[in-house]
């Protein structure tokens, strides 16, 4: 993973708990100019069938749909003047603290603000209820969010057979940061019937060090980082190179949004290949 979006992470995770704050004026009651300030705001808006609305996203966005779209800088830096100069009538944001000075500038100005925390599975499922509610999808919503919580269901029920997998979801190496308890991923990771090796850190994504790492004799570690610089010094080293390294084929397991369930069916398959 980048170290830009190591760095999302990390600052993230230090806004987790709070609930939906909407900042600036009122909303209008059906935005027709909206900016998103993180790629899962982005697939949430474009799963409820609004993405006709977007004139805006950030650089780190990649769904195609938004390919031709303005981009109004990255998750911690926005630029105000670009969403200023798109007009837009509703931005979406993941609350983080390294974004909280641009976000309120925004709302100064006259732009209606809604700031989302996206840690923890319910933070996800409520923002999309929260999305729906402003762009006037309300029942496209619910839908969505009965589906994730019926995949879940699902995976549960299969694991209660399973012998329960020691694993470790690494996010990236230099600094080596790993999926801990409160974040969305370690309660996917828990859905599947398995152990997150790190449920002890006190953090969502706690940084670790490589002597810390070995000592945990994970049985898989789950690779999701963008970036293998250092990756092959820790495969080596006792304690993790007897350990099972697998690689979801797809972002979605990072993507706190819809894509979310999906991400979940993909990190059960290669824990526990049928």
């Amino acid at each position: 993973m980048t170290t830009a979006l190591l760095a999302v992470l990390l600052l993230a995770s230090a806004d987790a708990g709070p609930a939906a704050v909407w900042l600036g004026p009122k909303p209008v009651k059906v935005p027709s100019r909206v900016v998103t300030i993180a790629p899962s705001l982005t697939q949430t808006v474009l799963a409820l069938g609004k993405g006709g609305l977007l004139v805006g996203v950030s650089r780190f966005d990649e769904a195609p749909e938004v390919a031709k779209l303005k981009r109004v800088g990255g998750f911690n830096d926005p630029s105000i003047e670009a969403v200023v100069a798109l007009k837009a009538d509703l931005v979406l944001v993941q609350m983080a603290p390294a974004n909280q000075k641009p976000v309120e500038k925004m709302a100064e100005l006259g732009i209606p603000v809604l700031a989302l925390p996206l840690t923890r599975v319910d933070d996800v499922l409520e923002a999309t209820v929260q999305i729906g509610a402003a762009l006037g999808a309300e029942e496209r919503a619910k839908a969505l969010v009965a589906k994730v919580h019926q995949t879940r269901a699902e995976v549960r029920a299969r694991a209660k057979t399973r012998r329960p997998l020691r694993v470790l979801i690494v996010y990236g190496f230099a600094p080596l940061v790993v999926a801990g308890p409160g974040s969305f991923v370690h309660e996917l990771l828990l859905d599947t019937g398995a152990t997150n090796v790190a449920q002890a850190s006190p953090s969502a994504y706690p940084v670790f060090s490589a002597e810390a790492a070995l000592v945990l004799k994970p049985d898989v570690v789950v690779d999701v980082a963008d970036v293998d610089i250092g990756k092959a010094a820790l495969q080596a080293l006792p304690g993790l190179k007897q350990a099972r390294w697998v690689k979801p084929p797809s972002k979605d397991l990072l993507q706190p949004g819809p894509a979310l369930q999906n991400g979940l069916l993909e990190l059960e398959a290669l824990l526990y290949p049928r």
